[in-house]
Order: C-alpha cells, then sequence, then structure tokens
C-alpha cells in the first residue's frame, strides 16, 4: 500500500463547537465539509494518518518529526478542556522516514524539540476524523505521524512528501495524508489580522492549484506573495503534493470561505494510478537548473566577485584577492555592501555594512560575500552542496541622508535605517515579502531590538542593485 488518499483542511478552533458556541455555523460551509472528509478516512480505515501542521515547532533548516510513543493534546487554551485527542504515534514508520532522509541528506528527523503535547492544527483534523469514526460505530485506531514544516526551500518540502510516500509503499501502510493549514490571514479589514492586498490574490490562486492538482504550481510560488499573503500551509501543501510525485489524482474541490477574515479551503486528492507526466519535483529541478545556468551566463562583475569569493572559500578555505581586470569604480570607489543568498527563493544569508569600511568596493565585496556564507547568525554555514543553487545578489549603498518622518520613506527606492539610542537596525528597499513602510520600519526595528513603541530617527538610502 501507499497514500490512499490526501486531504487539504484548515484548523480554526473556532469550528470545533465546544469552542465555537454557535459561531461555527458562520462557517458553516468548511464545517459540512469537514464533516465529509471525516466520514470519507473513517471510511478508508487508514492504518497510519500523517498529519503535517505549520503549528508544532518550526525550524528554518529542518523538519520535525515528532518522537516517542505518542502525544496529547486538548484545546484547553481555547477554553474547551473537555475536547481532547490521545494518539499513538506510528514509529515504524517515523523511524524510517527518519533514516531514510538521513541517507538522501534531507534535513528532517526527531531531533529537537520533546514536547508530547498536540497542537491545534492537529487536534482540529483528528477531532472531527474521531467522531466520524464513533458515528460509524467503530474505534479510530490509527497510528500517527506528526510533521512539522520549516524554512527550508519549497523543493525540499516536496522531497519530503515523496519520501514518506516511498516509506509508506516500502511499509506496506495504508495512509492517510492530511495537510493541515489556513490559507491567507489578510483578508478583511475588520478581521483579527488586518487586510493586505496580496491576501485575496493568494487565496484565489492556491485554490485553483490544488482544486485543479495542478501541485507543480505550488513550488513556483513567489516568495514575497507567500509573505504578503500571511499563508499558513503552503508548505504543508507542498509536502503532501510530494507524497502524491508521479501520481494522477482525482481531485475534489469542497469549500472555500473567509467569513472571519481567514481563507478556510478543503480539497480532497485519490490516487488513480502511475502518471509519469507528473513528476513535478524532477521538472522543477530541470527548470530550475536552465535558470540557474542563464543567471549565471549574464551576472556582472559584482555578482560575479561575490560568487568567485563563496566557492573558494566554501571549497577551500582561502579567500581570493581582488582580482585584475574589474571595472575601475570597484577598485577606485568606496561604499557600503550588502551580500544576498538565496536557494529556490528562500534567504540563505545576507551579510552587509552600511557604509565604506575597506578600502574599495571590491574588498568590502569580498569580505561581506564570504560573511553571508558563514557568518549570518540566522543560518548554518553555506556547505560545498549547495553553492550550485545559490542565487547571489549584490547591493552597493549610496550615502544616508536623515529624514523628518515616515512620509519621505518609499519602501520600493529607499533603504531604511532606524536608531535608538546606541541601537541601530537596517533594510534594504525592495524586498520580497515588505509592501509598505511600516513594515519596513517595523523590522529595521525588530533586528535592532528596538520596541515597536519606541520612537527612533529616519535615515534613507538608495542602492544600485546587481544580480
Amino acid at each position: 500500500m501507499s497514500i490512499i488518499a490526501g486531504y487539504m483542511v484548515p484548523h480554526p478552533p473556532i469550528i470545533v463547537e465546544e469552542v465555537g458556541h454557535g459561531e461555527e455555523q458562520k462557517i458553516s460551509k468548511t464545517l459540512e465539509s469537514y464533516r465529509a472528509v471525516a466520514a470519507e478516512i473513517a471510511d478508508l480505515e487508514p492504518e497510519t494518518i500523517v498529519v503535517t501542521t505549520p503549528h508544532s515547532i518550526m525550524y528554518s533548516d529542518y523538519n520535525h518529526i515528532s518522537p516517542g510513543p505518542g502525544a496529547y493534546g486538548s484545546m484547553a487554551q481555547f477554553r474547551a478542556p473537555e475536547v481532547h485527542v490521545d494518539v499513538e504515534y506510528d514509529q515504524d514508520m517515523v523511524n524510517a522516514i527518519c533514516d531514510m532522509a538521513e541517507r538522501a541528506g534531507l534535513r528532517a528527523g526527531t531531533l529537537g524539540e520533546k514536547d508530547p503535547n498536540l497542537d491545534h492544527a492537529t487536534i482540529v483534523p483528528l477531532y472531527f476524523v474521531n467522531k466520524a469514526y464513533k458515528a460509524a460505530g467503530k474505534e479510530p485506531n490509527y497510528k500517527l505521524v506528526r510533521i512539522g514544516l520549516s524554512g527550508q526551500p519549497l523543493l525540499d518540502q516536496y522531497a519530503l512528501g515523496v519520501l514518506i510516500k516511498n516509506v509508506s509503499a516500502s511499509l506496506g501502510r495504508k495512509v492517510v495524508f492530511i495537510a493541515s493549514g489556513d490559507l491567507s490571514h489578510y483578508l478583511k479589514e475588520d478581521g483579527p489580522y488586518g487586510f493586505h492586498k496580496e491576501g485575496p490574490v493568494y487565496d484565489e490562486k492556491i485554490m485553483k492549484t490544488m482544486g485543479s492538482g495542478s501541485f507543480g504550481e505550488l513550488l513556483t510560488y513567489d516568495p514575497g506573495l507567500l509573505e504578503a499573503a500571511g499563508e499558513c500551509g503552503h508548505r504543508s501543501f507542498t509536502i503532501m503534493a510530494g507524497a502524491f510525485d508521479g501520481t494522477d489524482v482525482k481531485v475534489k474541490e469542497y469549500s472555500h470561505e473567509d467569513t472571519f477574515g481567514v481563507g478556510y479551503g478543503i480539497c480532497s486528492f485519490k490516487p488513480t494510478g502511475d502518471d509519469s507526466s507528473r513528476n513535478f519535483g524532477e521538472q522543477y529541478v530541470r527548470n530550475h537548473d536552465k535558470y540557474l545556468a542563464e543567471r549565471k551566463a549574464n551576472e556582472d562583475a559584482y555578482v560575479s566577485l561575490a560568487r568567485r569569493a563563496i566557492e573558494e572559500y566554501v571549497t577551500n578555505n582561502q579567500k581570493i584577492n581582488v582580482p585584475s581586470g574589474l571595472p575601475e569604480e570597484m577598485t577606485q570607489k568606496r561604499a557600503g555592501t550588502f551580500v544576498s543568498l538565496h536557494i529556490q527563493g528562500e534567504l540563505r544569508g545576507c551579510i552587509g555594512t552600511t557604509g565604506p569600511v575597506r578600502s574599495n568596493i571590491a574588498e568590502e565585496i569580498i569580505e561581506n560575500a564570504i560573511s553571508a556564507a558563514t557568518r549570518d547568525p540566522r543560518f548554518e554555514e553555506v556547505t560545498p552542496a549547495e553553492l550550485h543553487y545559490l542565487e547571489y545578489s549584490v547591493d552597493v549603498l549610496g550615502e544616508t541622508e536623515p529624514v523628518e518622518s515616515k512620509e519621505d520613506l518609499d519602501v520600493k527606492k529607499y533603504g531604511v535605517i532606524v536608531t535608538e539610542g546606541g541601537r541601530r537596525g537596517l533594510l534594504l528597499p525592495n524586498l520580497d515579502g515588505v509592501s509598505d513602510v511600516d513594515q519596513q520600519i517595523a523590522i529595521a526595528k525588530r533586528k535592532a531590538g528596538i520596541k515597536p513603541e519606541e520612537e527612533v530617527s529616519l535615515e534613507r538610502f538608495q542602492v544600485v542593485r546587481h544580480y
């Protein structure tokens, strides 16, 4: 056996009647859909249910799989302690996933967090599933595999799904996959999170993607759209999509609602046979390799220098000297620079200087490139295996100038520096997911350890960005 069905479901606590106390009827389409898919799952009687959840522990570079013999969770934090779920983990399947992930070089496993408590993104779907079992006169005797999301590239999330499919088949498991995740959190001005114009754009797009089973599209979403839309479940859906790699699926779209300003979408996916045209991971890799080759062929001297500096340092632990033949402005002028690294749209490192600290721009780039690859505290050091996939950009900063108010800023045109006492934070202009000045200032404050309510002085600067 392998994956016998997959489900995309949301997890609003209010949909649990003991929490909603009647408010759940305001999302009646979602409620009816949830009951329908739960009844399907109970009828299928899976041996194992795999749940991917955005509300388990989430690491930037590691998908955490819940360890141990089992877990417990309740809706006590939502004033419904009587709603609780006890589960037994499928330890054999967890161990097999961990072993296969290690052999494949995927960053996933049981290291890290050991908290046995289930999160609400796991409890809500299992609440409905368990009720459906009881309604059918059956005991919910499935085992669970609970997997958290990570900040790794979407392709790595998809590859984890492929691995889960292979493990399910190798163990002969009858597995149902539940991808728990809400859609955009920014759909209405009067919603709990407010409105971003990207919110409804994402909801419409993701429902078309999932409603048509066009899983390859999941890998190509703009990271800026995902960030600005405040999506919750995209990585969860992507892992599930990988579990159907090379498989034709029958799709049923049940519902989509945004009553409370958050998107709730429900779809089911049933395998109907092998389909080699749906090997979306391999297709993405081929297309992305072509894109990287074209990008490298067209990079300018600034980006080429950053690349050479990183490749030499990561491969041989050597810092290159400033090479001959560079444009005169790189060897004769001084300026602050930032070097940014991405892999498949996800940030992999970014280090820079707000003003010149070295004798020329070329030296500034070399030092900051090495630092971005090896000294960004948010990430592990870049490995030799990652060099092929790195995308580079180099920002050369202009002079800073003080401004009186945020009205003098433009998130696309100007970077910002915020200062309060000895604390100072900088954010570059025209970044994915940063759509307005208030957001730009807030992020710069956070980077500097400045509280949101604290007053700051503002400076702006322009950059020349090289790709």
